[in-house]
């Protein structure tokens, strides 16, 4: 991590997050000062002891003492007038049902802002500890309004990323870098953000805030998968690790950020079928897989959500640019959009579908069947342009990039809605009312 300037930097809680921070901007040359509301941890930090068990953290705070980068105390204020810049890392333990406690964070913030506003020198606030989406825009409203609005403060959110055991080179080499401001737009110099890794995504606080949560769920989930395929594996006498080694060699699938987009529920004739079929054994054999067992259900959630976007609307002329799967390809089998249109006709809503890849003359075999069996006429609803079907239409659901868009100029006027529900940012440009499926 290059680093040009050096700071004078307070960080406040010198636990496991602040602790290792301290450590790793001192070795840059960082001038820190610790804030802490427990003596003996304030003691231990100004004497270059860690107050946790990390590999080279103590070196680092040994180093950065005799170099005269460390100071700590346990009085806010004198914290804040001696840097420019503090960073928040205390706790936000959990309270029942799950809930966070935000006190210590309340508690520092009010703190800080009563500093700043003492000393009347522009400074920037840094919050790191771990919160859910909205706390980072609450605080500041409790606390700091003033000072943003007169420019004094600027306030970030950087959720943190660091591993237990490997936290101070996670630090050094981060994996992901993320900086949340009030808008979502990096700010005019990015000094201070550089601090905590280059490079950093910008997000809204709340984007940034949910990050971290995202991160850590979907590292749970991936381990709840692997344990779960394990256990159903041993069930079958099969090496389950030796499975997992081998889904996990495929890095243009599994191991990628294929699937890991917000979009359409999935569909076609494999998965909903393999997942089907899988959790049905699993429940023969009485193994016992609550994560895989759930995947349709929230699968069939999405596709509910999707329907109350569509019919909050309130209106009765609904277009859908895609009917297949997915793109490219004939396939209604387990079609998302074909259960949608399903619903659609059933409540009565006229319906208009276009989709270059479905010719009714050549649906053969099982695709054939299912259309005959959900969606009989078919063939009365399809239109031969997608102009047509904004026409006609007051809601259209676009799930596939089937047209170009500047051919529906002239029939996306004010008053439609569009709901994309795959990603086509250039239906943002037409003069309707666009709305994305999770954005």
């Amino acid at each position: 991590m290059t680093v040009t300037k050096h700071h004078h930097v307070s960080i406040f809680g010198l636990g496991y997050v602040g602790a290792v921070t301290a450590g790793c901007l001192a070795e840059l040359g960082h001038h820190i000062i610790g804030a802490d509301v427990q003596q003996a941890k304030v003691d231990t930090f100004k004497a270059g002891r860690s107050p946790i068990v990390e590999p080279e953290l103590e070196s680092l705070l040994q180093n950065a003492k005799r170099d005269g980068l460390l100071d700590a105390t346990t009085d806010a204020a004198e914290a804040v007038n001696a840097s420019q810049i503090s960073i928040v890392c205390v706790g936000t333990p959990s309270q029942a049902a799950g809930r966070l406690n935000l006190d210590f964070v309340r508690k520092v913030c009010a703190q800080i802002a009563a500093a700043i506003r003492e000393k009347k020198e522009q400074h920037k606030l840094l919050l790191r500890s771990t919160m859910l989406p909205g706390s980072t825009r609450k605080l500041v409203d409790e606390n700091f309004s003033d000072l943003v609005t007169s420019g004094l403060l600027s306030v970030y959110y950087c959720p943190e990323f660091l591993r237990e055991g490997t936290a101070v080179r996670d630090f050094r080499e981060p994996s992901l870098a993320a900086v949340g401001t009030h808008d979502g737009k990096a700010p005019a110099t990015n000094e201070a953000l550089d601090l905590l890794g280059p490079n950093a995504q910008i997000l809204e606080w709340e984007g940034a805030e949910l990050l971290k949560y995202s991160c850590n769920y979907f590292h749970a989930l991936k381990v709840g998968f692997a344990n779960e395929i394990g256990r159903m594996a041993k069930h079958l006498g099969i090496d389950g690790a030796r499975v997992m080694d081998v889904v996990c060699r495929d890095e243009r699938l599994n191991i990628s950020r294929y699937y890991l987009r917000p979009g359409n529920p999935f569909g076609g004739s494999c998965l909903p079928k393999d997942v089907n079929a899988l959790s049905g054994l699993a429940r023969i054999e009485g193994v016992n897989l609550p994560l895989l067992d759930h995947v349709i259900a929230s699968n069939q959630a999405h596709l509910d959500a999707l329907l109350e976007q569509i019919t909050s609307k309130d209106v009765r002329r609904v277009g859908l640019l895609g009917l297949a799967f997915k793109a490219d390809t004939d396939d209604m089998r387990g079609s998302a959009i074909v259960s949608i249109a399903e619903i659609l006709l059933g409540r009565g809503y006229q319906l208009r579908i276009f989709d270059p890849s479905i010719n009714l003359t050549r649906l053969i075999g099982a695709n054939e069947a299912e259309i005959q069996r959900r969606m009989p006429h078919l063939a009365q609803l399809l239109c031969s342009s997608a102009e047509e079907v904004v026409r006609e239409s007051e809601v259209i659901v676009a799930s596939q990039k089937c047209v170009d868009v500047e051919s529906l100029r002239t029939v996306a006027w004010a008053g439609k809605r569009v709901i994309d529900v795959n990603g086509w940012p250039e239906l943002k440009t037409l003069p309707w009312g666009y709305e994305g499926i999770c954005w």
